[in-house]
Order: C-alpha cells, then structure tokens, then sequence
C-alpha cells in the first residue's frame, strides 16, 4: 500500500528536482534512499502503452505498480501497490 501522503511527497520531489523539466538517474536514486520500502522504475511514458497513469503532470506521469501477483502489472489502485514508475514525457 502506498498512502497519498506518500504520493504527494514523490510528485513533490519530482517536480523540484528536475533540471530543464528532466527526469534524469540522480532524482530516482534519491527518491529510492527517502522510500526504501517502494521499488521505483523510470521510462519515457510512450513506453508504457495504453495504460492509465495515477497521475499527469506536464513533465511526467506517474504510474503505480502492483507486484502482489507473480507478474508485476500496472495498478491506479494505490491499496495494492508497492512501486512506482516515473514515465518521462517529451515533445
């Protein structure tokens, strides 16, 4: 499970981070040092497909990852999620 308050923390930290509106290696490094407990992943969105983010920023969107099953599956339930992934999004 992952709470709101947790979420909103992510969201937060992405968006203060970025360098020229860039997700880049050293915002998910940290973000995987504060959230020790959460596995995160970053992509480029258009590799995620037809599913739905959580959330969309003008940036980036955010996806949530539910790994209870044996296959790991995108989720915009935050009760049964245990990971993120922030899909960057270009022009």
């Amino acid at each position: 499970m992952i709470e709101q308050a947790t979420i909103d923390a992510i969201v937060a930290r992405v968006e203060a981070s970025r360098i020229d509106g860039q997700v880049d290696d050293q915002i998910v490094s940290d973000l995987r040092a504060d959230f020790p407990d959460l596995h995160f992943t970053w992509c480029m969105d258009d590799d995620i497909g037809s599913e739905q983010p959580l959330l969309e920023k003008e940036r980036f969107n955010l996806y949530l990852v539910n790994g209870q099953a044996h296959c790991l599956t995108l989720t915009t339930d935050p009760v049964v999620a245990n990971g993120v992934v922030i899909a960057e999004v270009i022009e």
